[in-house]
């Protein structure tokens, strides 16, 4: 079980004009926060059959994937995203009790069948974003941003705007190099040359 968005923080982020999609069980935590999402996407296994039909009758629409399926279903939501055209995608709730739905939602960013989209992974104070190439994180002043290479060593890293900058220097996997870094002013400049750099930024409460 995933835990669900926090309530102020969803209806923060979510707007009237936005492509709303629940994978399984996120359609319940829409509901609790009022909204009703466009698609849901899933086994369903997480959905009651009368909530199912409460959505149902408030124009959501289901795509339905079998049990035993090669994809998790927010992989699946996600592919729903790219094929409506969206561009920038935010995914709430997606951390939770269970590590390997957790672990796998995260390394989704990393896919490469996403690299068009823009997605982050929002869970509280933390915001979850891959960076490949080149990323300004905008913050406060004593925001922790951390910096994980994924898929190997991320090389070519320069950081500015961090209380420990880089200059074209070498992250490598599996290392704690690039954790709790802080933010001295509001934004921070990133830029990888080669590699996968996973940013956690926790903004501060």
């Amino acid at each position: 079980m995933l835990k669900a968005a926090d309530p102020a923080q969803a209806r923060a982020i979510v707007t009237a004009d936005d492509l709303l999609i629940a994978a399984d069980g996120g359609a319940a935590h829409c509901r609790a926060l009022g909204l009703v999402p466009q698609f849901v996407v899933g086994d369903l296994d997480s959905l009651a059959p009368e909530q199912r039909a409460g959505l149902e009758r408030a124009g959501a629409r289901f795509e339905i994937h079998p049990t035993q399926k090669a994809e998790t279903d927010l992989e699946l939501a996600l592919r729903v995203a790219l094929r409506e055209g969206a561009r920038e995608v935010v995914i709430l709730a997606a951390l939770g009790a269970r590590w390997d739905q957790s672990l796998a939602n995260v390394l989704l960013l990393a896919h490469p069948d996403f690299a068009a989209l823009n997605v982050r992974l929002v869970a509280g104070l933390d915001t979850l974003r891959l960076i490949r190439g080149r990323a300004t994180l905008r913050g406060m002043p004593g925001d922790v941003i951390s910096f994980l290479p994924l898929m190997g060593d991320a090389q070519g890293v320069t950081l500015s705007g961090l209380e420990y900058p880089l200059t074209n220097a070498v992250l490598r996997f599996g290392y704690s190099t690039g954790v709790s870094n802080v933010l001295v002013g509001q934004e921070a400049v990133i830029s990888v040359r080669h590699g996968l750099l996973l940013a956690i930024h926790t903004r501060q409460a």
